[in-house]
């Protein structure tokens, strides 16, 4: 037993009680800083720590994907498409993503793995060129679109913008018959909101909906029991439509199965970058700094309004005495007044003249506006906005006032991140409309494809295909040039990949313009010696 202090031994002699209360505090003192010792260790001396009090202020409490992402993602969808309809760096944050990576649309290069499908190399090329004007056929029309508005390539813009804005985009592929049209392919986008649980609620257990035995509906994706994802619930109008002239009737759902149960094709393209297993939509990329943007558009708001409030040059008249007359100068007039039904509102303009009843008096604070720290500090903002959304600021802000070398690095840096877009896109939304094409397009004999619905194998073969984007920036082209020379010549790449990556074409189909354009230079330059010679000759003579 500890020996005890002679303040101890005092207060057990004089106050028994309160003697007892301090050896139960000192106790419980002693088994809590014990119990601190053992847990924070490693960690939790850092990160995990609960004791620090610039730790103990942070609110950590989380869930599954289902609360963390899915119970939140109608707010973010709405404060995401907000921030673009209104705040600049918002707009253009997404619209460069868009810009860079699908721009005027991927276009497809067919790849034919020749050497398994017994192809010569003369046979290849003519195939692959046959399948490229099937393919124009069909994506060069608004035909494609279900709503015959836009191309495939514009559709693509639509997805991607709606995937960055949204968190995801929904893309159906039903067969709609038209005359004159050899295809019966359509594209249907679906904006993420109309994905939804029947009546707006999850089911999280087995149940009955709509007559369908499901297991699990998170936001209109249904699993089974095992949570892969088998069907789509979407609703007849928009959740959020509130005019029922526009969209009348009430709401209903039709459930779309993600894969058709006989031929395994798909019906359902969804657009998406999961963040966590289990997660079954999308979160808008603005998500993570929606606060910050929406911070850095009211401070731009309020040093606007206080801008123009100090650049306005207004008078105000105070006479002696009451009067009905109309002070020299002129009033500002009805039509410029904000708010003409308040007789005690007082407006600002430039160069007016504005009277006061006697006694009253109007007085300002020095703005000091425009404040001559709002570019370093939004600046800072945009800095770390754009490394969240991987967007150096230089390119968020379309100035490149630094260093070849530093604006070449950002550069660099950003075409890696849009590489990864790409690639995602291309992966969820181009290749697969790509494929299911193709597969009509050998149904209907308008491409040759022998085996082609026998063997999945086959199939791949036939459908290998690279998709092509905007080109990058190129900061000094001689020396991106001589790069790419040195590349190709070293065997790290090849001249395909180097006009891909350079201008976006093809460098098969270059080759081939250059023959026919060197013929022609040939025969004008013919042309051109025979008139010079003739000419001389005539000058002789």
């Amino acid at each position: 037993m500890a020996k005890l202090s002679i303040m101890d031994r005092l207060y057990t002699a004089i106050a028994p009680g309160r003697a007892a209360k301090s050896a139960e505090a000192r106790a419980k003192t002693a088994a809590a800083r014990a119990a601190e010792s053992f847990i924070n260790s490693g960690y939790g001396n850092y990160g995990a720590n609960q004791t620090k009090k610039s730790m103990r202020g942070w609110e950590y409490y989380g869930g599954s994907a289902k609360e963390d992402i899915e119970d939140n993602i109608d707010v973010l969808r709405q404060r995401s498409r907000d921030a673009y309809m209104g705040i600049p760096t918002a707009s253009a944050a997404l619209k460069t993503l868009r810009t860079n990576v699908v721009a005027g649309g991927l276009m497809p290069a067919p790849q034919l793995d020749a050497e398994f499908l017994g192809l010569t190399d003369d046979q290849t090329e003519v195939l692959q060129t046959q399948i490229l004007r099937e393919f124009s056929l069909w994506a060069d029309t608004p035909v494609c679109d279900a709503e015959r508005i836009d191309n495939f390539y514009k559709l693509q813009q639509l997805a991607f913008l709606s995937y960055l804005m949204n968190g995801d985009a929904i893309a159906l592929l039903p067969l709609r018959e038209q005359a004159g049209q050899p295809y019966s392919l359509r594209v249907q986008i679906v904006e993420a909101d109309r994905v939804c649980s029947p009546d707006l609620y999850d089911r999280l257990v087995p149940c009955e909906v709509n007559g369908y035995s499901v297991q699990q509906i998170v936001q209109g994706v249904e699993t089974d029991a095992d949570g892969m994802v088998v069907a789509y619930w979407i609703c007849n109008r928009h959740p959020l439509a509130n005019d029922a002239t526009i969209q009348p009737g009430k709401m209903e759902w039709v459930r779309v199965e993600a894969y058709s149960a006989l031929s395994g094709r798909r019906n359902v393209l969804h657009v998406m970058n999961r963040e966590r297993a289990g997660q079954r939509r999308g979160v808008p990329i603005l998500a993570p700094v929606l606060e910050a943007i929406k911070q850095l558009g009211r401070y731009t708001d309020a040093e606007i309004t206080a801008a123009v409030l100090s650049a306005m040059f207004t008078v105000f008249v105070k006479p002696e005495s009451a009067t009905d007359g109309r002070p020299f100068g002129e009033m500002l007039p009805p039509d410029m007044l904000l708010d003409a039904q308040d007789q005690s509102s007082i407006e600002l303009g430039p160069g007016a003249i504005v009277g006061l009843n006697a006694g009253e008096d109007v007085q300002f604070a020095d703005p000091k506006h425009p404040n001559t720290g709002y570019d370093a500090f939004t600046n800072a903002l945009i800095k770390q906005i754009g490394a969240a959304l991987e967007i150096p600021p230089e390119v968020l802000l379309k100035q490149f006032s630094t260093s070849y070398s530093a604006a070449r690095g950002a550069l660099n840096e950003f075409w890696r991140s849009c590489a990864m877009q790409r690639d995602w896109f291309t992966d969820d939304f181009c290749q697969p409309i790509y494929e299911a094409w193709f597969a009509e397009a050998v149904a209907r004999g308008r491409i040759s494809a022998p085996h082609f619905f026998d063997d999945p194998v086959i199939r791949k073969a036939y459908t290998s295909c690279t998709w092509n984007g905007p080109a990058r920036t190129n900061l000094n082209p001689v020396q991106e040039v001589n790069a790419a020379v040195a590349r190709v010549d070293a065997g790290f790449s090849t001249a395909q990949e180097e006009t891909a990556s350079m201008t976006g074409g093809d460098y098969n189909r270059n080759i081939r313009q250059r023959v026919m354009e060197a013929k022609r230079k040939r025969e004008v330059d013919e042309i051109k010696n025979t008139v010079q010679e003739t000419a001389g000759r005539a000058k002789e003579e």
